[in-house]
């Protein structure tokens, strides 16, 4: 039975909740879901092997008597530079790039707590018993063609879910149940229209040719997924390309023309951890302020350190422990220790460190160091920015 409910009250209690957008759909197997199965076969996945669910091409199978979709977009863009306007200054020590969305609390905590606070308030609409299960970019779930379908959004050249007004910088959660919900759109409505035209400026900026023709991801190319995914070692063609960016990469969403006006957002949550995260200055400032040991790297966690343009060398001398400790409650840690370290290493070997740069030798011991490493990976990694660095 279809429950009259108007729409509108859903994304109204969202709103209240803090979040930016919100519709309703009925779950279906929906035609772009399809492609996935080519999409597949290309290899285009790489190693992310948990793509491979079924469940992810046919949604209905996820959960039993499933019926309705609510999606909901939390805006997490800040007013600091993007990664292709932003540069490390000349006088400070060489810094990396970590991805916009994990520069503040890991976001699946943040989006799991709206969305269980709108399940419950559902909960407190509809006394009979039913089922709902939120999902934050967790689980069998491909929350943009979801969306496209709630009418939030179009999926844009570089894959991801574009809004007119909000741009791609969102997160976006699911609340999957068994209430049959009346959609956002009418059946006969058509999704949003698709606004990329004749743009292509995120296929053209991407240094590694990961969108291999619009609309279309081959994740093996793709610096996020190298970065994060991968968990041996990074290709060599792909790491001179792979610039500074030690932990995911914005760049096309850095250049989409629907983002250079996109607002910000004011949830603390989504701020820089590690100094103040107000001002690319005050960041830079915060980190060069701090006494450094023998080992060149602070002993607390996050001691004058910020996530915005961090200090490749914390980054890279980080012990497992210490990496635990500083990323307890972020999106980073899934890339695990090794895998920072890694890419930090691979990002001093493109850091193009002076010849009578003050923090040369403390790098080039921390690198030699790093290449005697039990772990084939960050070995390797520091044995190849040595030999771009000397």
């Amino acid at each position: 039975m279809a429950f009259a409910v108007d729409t509108a009250w859903i994304t109204e209690r969202a709103k209240e909740l803090g979040f930016d957008l919100c519709g309703v759909v009925r779950v279906e197997a929906f035609p772009e879901l399809a492609h996935f199965e080519e999409w597949l076969a290309r290899g285009y996945a790489g190693e992310m092997r948990y793509l491979e669910d079924p469940r992810r091409r046919n949604p209905v199978l996820i959960q039993e008597n499933l019926r309705s979709a609510i999606v909901c977009a939390l805006n997490y863009n800040t007013d600091l530079p993007y990664s292709v306007d932003a540069a490390a200054a000349s006088s400070s020590a060489p810094r990396g790039w970590i991805s916009r969305y994990a520069w503040g609390r890991d976001y699946h905590e943040v989006v799991w707590e709206k969305l269980d606070a709108l399940a419950a308030s559902l909960r407190d609409k509809f006394p009979e018993p039913f089922a709902a299960r939120a999902f934050a970019d967790t689980g069998p779930v491909t929350e943009r063609i979801f969306a496209k379908h709630a009418g939030l959004g179009w999926l844009g050249k570089n894959t991801l879910l574009l809004n007119e007004s909000l741009g791609s910088w969102f997160f976006l959660g699911v609340i999957l149940t068994s209430l049959d919900l009346t959609p956002s759109r009418a059946p006969e409505e058509a999704p949003p229209a698709d606004l990329c035209g004749n743009c292509r400026q995120c296929l053209d900026a991407c240094p590694t040719g990961a969108l291999v023709e619009p609309y279309v991801l081959d994740a093996r190319r793709c610096i996020s997924y190298l970065t994060i995914e991968l968990r041996g070692n990074i290709p060599e063609e792909f790491r001179a390309a792979m610039g500074r960016h030690v932990f995911g990469c914005d760049i096309c969403q850095d250049v989409c023309p629907f983002n250079r006006k996109a607002p910000v957002t004011h949830l603390a949550e989504f701020q820089p951890r590690g100094g103040s995260g107000a001002t690319p200055a005050r960041a830079r400032k915060e980190a060069e302020a701090i006494a450094l040991g023998e080992r060149g790297r602070p002993g607390p966690p996050f001691a004058g350190e910020s996530l915005f343009e961090p200090r490749l060398e914390w980054l890279a001398g980080m012990n497992e422990q210490e990496f635990r400790e500083a990323f307890r409650g972020s999106a980073i840690k899934r890339t695990k220790w090794k895998g920072l370290v890694r890419n930090a290493c691979i990002a001093l070997g493109n850091s193009r460190l002076a010849p009578g740069a003050p923090e040369r030798g403390r790098i080039l011991a921390l690198l030699h160091r790093l290449a005697g490493s039990a772990e084939p990976a960050i070995a390797e990694s520091a044995r190849w920015a040595l030999g771009r660095i000397q």
